[in-house]
């Protein structure tokens, strides 16, 4: 069930790194939203390898194919079926990686698992098998748009201890997209890019974090106990590749506060709408959503294959030398924007179905 994620917006993802294509199921997704192959492909675009220096050579149109579940350009409410072929697959590029482990892999953990694994840059555990969630976050945020107006922005925030300065109530994708760090502060995002190939010619990586923003999630959201939407978010966002970290609103910064400076007071504003003047809750209180802006942020280690010599063992344990070979990002946050907000979208979706479906039966409990 690991490849399954959700309750009634369901996705179910398939496909290895070097394979022959990546896909996805989804599952519950209502009759009638439009949509068209050019908005799944926006989504894959941004997340696509090749798209600057920055990022892996591996060159890839990521073209999506809609199999089954839309109809004359709208959701039939029956399992939509999205699939992209690998085009640019090299496995023969991962052969001397046959018999040893890769530092800070998958190798070992899924040999130790499973007694097989894929060498082929690492079959499942391969951030390509991203590309199903950006296709199928792509249709969930269609749906939140259409019904709600909700808009989910995620950006660079921190790359290594290099810190961009934003404002996430007022920062928009036209801003994060200027930039090929996606990082919406200009003056950051330069010393962001120098400091990426600086240790792309050292033949090195770097880490950092990616912050989102979530406008026009309403109030009511999420489940107590275990099914806070909070922490269906970290799973989501802890469920991708190189994440090591996940907060939201104050985080672990506002451990250093006290109770009557972090808390959120209430009001009415000159609508008649219950509000927050602050959102250190990151508008999530209780586990359920009120209706704040939702503020996020997930951590993502170095990337973990790096072209200076490492040890290692071979899958008999005996010692020796990795020298990495192939095509890899230097640092992975400026693709990590567009699925990070793609896992966003699936479990507000997800989440906002639920409400739906609580609400229609009070309302037959009632009758």
């Amino acid at each position: 069930m690991g490849s399954i994620l959700g309750t009634l917006f369901r996705i179910s993802t398939w496909g290895e790194s070097h394979g022959p294509a990546v896909g996805v199921t989804v599952d519950g997704c209502p009759p009638g939203i439009e949509i068209a192959p050019g908005e799944i492909q926006a989504e894959l675009d941004r997340r696509k390898p090749g798209q600057s220096s920055l990022s892996s050579s591996r060159r890839e149109a990521d073209r999506v194919e809609i199999l089954s579940g839309v109809f004359e350009g709208v959701t039939t409410g029956t399992p939509i079926a999205l699939m992209v072929r690998n085009a640019d697959a090299r496995p023969e590029a991962y052969d001397h990686l046959r018999d040893l482990y890769r530092p800070s892999h998958a190798d070992y953990t899924y040999r130790a698992k499973y007694g097989i694994r894929d060498w082929r840059g690492g079959g499942r555990a391969s951030a390509r098998e991203t590309v199903a969630r950006v296709a199928a976050g792509a249709i969930a945020r269609k749906l939140l748009r259409e019904t709600e107006g909700v808009e989910l922005i995620a950006y660079v925030r921190r790359v290594q201890e290099i810190e961009a300065n934003v404002d996430a109530r007022s920062v928009t994708r036209e801003i994060v997209d200027r930039s090929p760090v996606r990082c919406p502060d200009e003056k950051a995002a330069e010393r962001m890019m120098q400091r990426i190939q600086e240790v792309k010619q050292r033949g090195d990586s770097v880490g950092g974090v990616v912050e989102m923003v979530g406008r026009g999630v309403p109030a009511g959201l999420g489940d107590p106990v275990f099914d806070r939407i909070e922490a269906d978010l970290a799973k989501a966002m802890l469920s991708l590749p190189a994440t090591k970290g996940f907060e939201i609103g104050s985080g672990f910064g506002g451990t250093l506060l006290t109770g009557s400076q972090h808390n959120d007071a209430f009001y009415r504003d000159e609508t008649g709408r219950v509000r927050t003047r602050t959102n250190r809750s990151g508008g999530v209180q209780g586990g359920i959503t009120n209706g704040e802006d939702i503020v996020l942020r997930v951590a993502f280690k170095p990337t973990a294959t790096v072209f200076v010599p490492q040890e290692t063992v071979t899958v008999q344990g005996e010692p020796t030398e990795l020298k990495a070979k192939g095509r890899h990002d230097p640092c992975v946050l400026p693709r990590a924007v567009p699925i990070v907000e793609a896992m966003a979208a699936l479990v507000i979706a997800d989440h906002w179905l639920l409400q739906r479906a609580l609400r229609s039966a009070q309302g037959e409990g009632r009758s």
